[in-house]
């Protein structure tokens, strides 16, 4: 497993750029809420303690996972991408195995779809879905022993904003 004994929490914030001049989107899936809701708040509170002014930060919510990934392209080229405010979109999602394919195509769909959105725009758009074989293991990556992967995506984020910037 890849982050045994790993907390996706923790970084060096001396070695992450200042995130004060950088706008922030985020798209919160709402199916499994309780794990996606922690997830915005590690996205959240690392962000903000990187420097991200709070009104520089959108949320907006879709109905579930799927979803994100149509979320993540309106909000790419909504007034907010077209005013210059947003240098990042995080999109946050979990899907947890269940007894049929659609965990499968769900997971599928929605990485390929953010996968597009990255090679055809100028928004970089940090994947942060959970795709789990049980609910525990999306409690131990949302805040619990493994730590938040809303954190670690928030990181991401930041530092493909500062690439963004310097490579325009």
């Amino acid at each position: 497993m890849a982050t045994e004994n790993k907390n996706l929490s923790q970084y060096d914030k001396t070695a992450i750029p200042n995130a004060k001049d950088f706008r922030f989107g985020i798209v919160v899936s709402e199916w499994n809420s309780d794990i996606t809701e922690s997830l915005w708040q590690g996205a959240f509170d690392a962000l903000r303690d990187c420097g991200a002014l709070k009104e520089n930060i959108v949320r907006w919510n879709v109905p579930g996972t799927f979803e994100l990934t149509y979320g993540a392209a309106r909000m790419g080229k909504s007034i907010y991408a077209e005013s210059g405010m947003l240098d990042a979109i995080i999109v946050i999602g979990c899907v947890i195995q269940g007894e049929t394919k659609h965990f499968d195509f769900v997971c599928e769909g929605v990485t390929q779809g953010i996968k597009d959105l990255n090679l055809k725009g100028d928004i970089p758009v940090i994947f942060c879905v959970l795709t789990d074989n049980n609910k525990q293991q999306s409690i131990d990556r949302s805040g619990g022993k493994h730590g938040n992967k809303g954190t670690e995506a928030a990181i991401a984020a930041i530092k493909m904003a500062q690439l963004r910037k310097d490579t325009k």
